[in-house]
């Protein structure tokens, strides 16, 4: 495989031209920040209990184009959203306050939220101009790309060095305590970790990660053995702002404590991963069907992680695909999240000639559906996913653009500062 697509000339160039026109400074000038969006075909909805998670990165997400600035102003304009965004990086930035500017600036407060309570003092900030496509995002993790990218902005503009495991904290305190989103590590490793061609394996307890590479096989030499389809369902609904995301986080913790038969003293605080295998064996009758649902999903995912990886490095796309579609039916079935769109979209897209698995993209509240499919036949499995999607849902299936419907992508690499940037390189 060669390097990923994304960004393109165009896309970039784009940029490059606000940013200029914005600051009133030479183009040369202008640094950006590549910020891709993440799957994660095996680990859903574990992340949170410490479970071992896998991921890649898509050749599409967040491009943010910055200039710093010496007087430590943020001034920020956005190609999705309406309104621009300012504020001084020597204000103190308090969570859940409601400051009168657009809503999509809390992921840049949040940033500078995270720096500042880490102990990272900034003299600059930026101006700086943000494109993603939102209609492409829901469900593939924008809000941590789109945290990421504010992070390494403010990071280069001030000169700061930090590891990716570095920014992956700091991105984790933007989502848990800034936007108050029980979420896990998964996203921000993703996006932050990943290497193109690989998969990454993501330990949440530990806090380590491996690549494991494909193995190419006799069929799949001399092209790509398969390709990633995101199918949208036409929800947009801002994760949140969705109470069954925390909901589910919280029943997983509540199973923990009735496994390892702790009180809700408010003192532990234990997780699924802190409970032995065989200890949930022993004990799992005696817990609620909603708490039993919730444990049976965290550890019979962490089992198909285990597999999958195997699989994918043995280069079973078979099997890593069933295991995909199995994970998919567990979040459905023992997790319990999703909406009627997102199933019938789920199911659909099983059916699909040569998809070789299905899940959830995310937590199935809103967004998209991601396959693995054949490469040979992804163009046939996107057309029979647009004509059977819109049998059952032709109200949402109506108001998506139909070059956003179904998206045929390949594999990413990670985030990154690049600077006088020329496209693909």
């Amino acid at each position: 495989m060669g390097a990923s697509s994304w960004p393109s000339a165009e896309e970039v160039d784009n940029v490059r031209k606000v940013v200029a026109k914005m600051s009133g400074r030479d183009h040369r000038d202008v640094k950006f920040v590549v910020s891709p969006y993440r799957i994660c075909p095996l680990g859903a909805h574990i992340d949170h209990q410490g479970g071992i998670v896998t991921a890649m990165t898509v050749n599409m997400g967040i491009i943010l184009g910055f200039i710093p600035t010496d007087d430590g102003q943020v001034f920020l304009w956005s190609k999705q959203f309406l309104g621009d965004v300012t504020f001084s990086i020597n204000e103190e930035q308090i969570p859940k306050e409601t400051y009168e500017e657009p809503g999509w600036g809390r992921y840049a407060r949040g940033a500078l939220y995270a720096l500042q309570t880490r102990g990272h003092h900034l003299n600059k900030g930026i101006i700086g101009y943000i494109c993603g496509s939102e209609e492409h995002s829901s469900g593939l993790s924008s809000s941590a790309a789109v945290g990421i990218a504010y992070l390494l902005a403010l990071e280069n503009a001030n000169d700061k060095t930090m590891s990716p495991e570095d920014n992956v904290e700091l991105d984790r305190v933007i989502e848990n305590e800034y936007l108050n989103l029980r979420n896990g590590i998964l996203d921000q490793s993703a996006i932050l970790l990943s290497k193109y061609g690989y998969l990454t394996c993501v330990d949440c307890k530990m806090k380590e990660h491996k690549f494991v590479k494909f193995a190419e096989n006799k069929q799949s030499q001399g092209h790509t053995a398969y390709k990633i389809l995101l199918a949208f369902s036409g929800l947009k609904n801002c994760l949140t702002n969705n109470s069954g995301y925390n909901s589910r986080v919280s029943e997983c913790q509540k199973a923990a404590r009735a496994l390892l038969e702790v009180s809700d003293d408010g003192k532990s605080n234990p997780l699924l991963c802190d409970v032995d295998p065989s200890l949930y064996e022993a004990r799992k009758s005696k817990l609620s069907l909603e708490l039993a649902n919730r444990a049976r999903h965290y550890f019979s995912e962490n089992e198909r992680v285990i597999k999958g990886i195997q699989a994918w490095a043995s280069g079973n796309l078979e099997d890593f695909g069933k295991l995909i579609s199995e994970s998919g039916r567990s979040s459905i079935y023992n997790y319990e999240c999703g909406c009627e769109p997102m199933v019938q979209l789920y199911e659909i897209l099983l059916k699909a000639p040569g998809v070789l698995g299905a899940r959830f993209s995310g937590a199935g509240f809103r967004g998209c559906c991601l396959a693995l499919v054949d490469a040979r036949c992804a163009d046939k499995a996107a057309a029979y996913v647009k004509k059977k999607y819109r049998m059952v849902q032709p109200k949402l299936a109506n108001e998506i653009p139909e070059d956003r419907f179904v998206l045929i992508c390949e594999p990413g690499g990670s985030a990154h500062i690049r600077e006088n940037i020329q496209g693909q390189d």
